[in-house]
């Protein structure tokens, strides 16, 4: 059974700069790091020892490298090499119900990659990085808003996360209020191998000092462990957004190494680690949130567009995560200007492949909820 993600990283204190890119600032080169100071409470007596040890090895003059092994953005390692997100499932078994699971997936369908211009359409998920703002305090409007969303405190309240004021919102400002609106925020301070993720879903405009979404989640990226069973996070499976998306630097630079996020209409009421929620409705062969499913090492990849094909590798590779209920074989990427001349590339290659060339890998047991 594939390793599980994802600790939830409650902290204490403010960072005292900001020093922050948002991705729609096409063709930029990652920023410089700056240095940020926090309090941590609530953290085991062995991941404090993990990071203490990690803090001598660089006092030591060890020199301190992101794992290549998975994904890397702005120099921090996205979750540790062994996590689901960066394993390798080209020769995992395959399910024993996969046959019927697929069929209820709507298997004519072909592949939507759902992403595209940010300065022009606002397609795809923005996202922004940085050492982070000064915490201000949320507001969740959401009903499992304070009860599933990752406490950081602060002295305005309880959940104060540094994601800076103008961080861009999925769909733009302008999205309908109700629409899933998503935030992501990289904080970098700890790169290479202790960055921290800030997601928020239903984020309304930053207004009078603080942010206001429905829920929100934080990632520690150097753990693997899991989110409380039965929690979910600014996705509705309570996985990350951003390390699951096709972003446009991988695509031109070659290489993605790591699987990627997709939706369904229909998904069963139950999940797959590292999902920890479910969304769907009961059905013995629906997909549960987390279901992983790979491309056929026989499809033709060589035959599709040329940056369709790095996509397409990945996809046999590392698979796709089930992370959400929506349009039948959306794939998510990033909102990046530098995708505009790509897009016809990547339609033509991606409009070819179904969801019938697809297989669905056994990564365990499905948890009911």
């Amino acid at each position: 059974m594939l390793g599980v993600l994802i600790s939830v990283l409650v902290a204490a204190g403010c960072a005292d700069d900001s020093n922050s890119k948002t991705r729609s600032d096409a063709g930029q080169d990652a920023h410089s790091l700056q240095d940020v100071t926090s309090e941590e409470d609530s953290i085991s007596d062995e991941d404090a020892a993990e990071r203490d040890a990690a803090g001598q090895d660089a006092a030591d003059g060890e020199s301190q490298v992101p794992d290549t092994s998975g994904a890397v953005i702005d120099g921090c390692q996205i979750f540790p090499a062994d996590n689901p997100w960066n394993q390798d499932i080209s020769s995992l078994p395959l399910h024993p119900r996969g046959a019927q699971i697929l069929a209820e997936m709507n298997p004519t369908k072909t592949l939507h990659p759902d992403w595209g211009d940010w300065s022009t359409n606002h397609y795809g998920i923005p996202w922004v990085s940085g050492t982070g703002a000064p915490a201000a305090p949320i507001t969740w409007t959401a009903s499992w808003g304070p009860s599933e969303s990752d406490p950081k405190p602060c002295a305005g309240g309880d959940f104060c996360y540094p994601i800076p004021p103008d961080a861009p919102i999925e769909g733009g400002p302008d999205a309908d209020s109700n629409a899933d609106r998503h935030v992501l925020f990289l904080d970098t301070a700890g790169a290479p191998n202790n960055c921290t993720l800030y997601e928020l879903y239903m984020a309304q405009n930053y207004a009078d000092g603080h942010w206001t979404a429905g829920n929100g989640a934080i990632f520690d990226l150097g753990s693997n462990a899991l989110r409380p069973a039965g929690w979910t996070s600014a996705d509705a499976a309570g996985l990350p957004i951003l390390p699951g998306l096709v972003r446009v630097e991988e695509v031109l630079a070659g290489e993605i190494k790591h699987a990627m996020r997709f939706t369904v209409r229909r998904s069963a009421k139950a999940y797959i680690p590292p999902a920890t929620h479910a969304a769907g409705r009961d059905g013995t062969d629906l997909p549960p949130m987390g279901l992983r499913v790979r491309l056929r090492a026989d499809y033709p990849v060589e035959s599709a567009t040329p940056h369709a094909q790095v996509i397409l590798r990945a996809m046999q590779t590392y698979g796709l995560i089930l992370a959400d209920n929506g349009s039948d074989w959306f794939i998510t990427g990033d909102s990046d200007d530098r995708w505009e001349p790509l897009m016809d590339d990547v339609i033509g290659g991606l409009r070819q492949v179904r969801g019938s060339d697809f297989e669905v890998v056994d990564t365990g047991e499905a948890v009911p909820q």
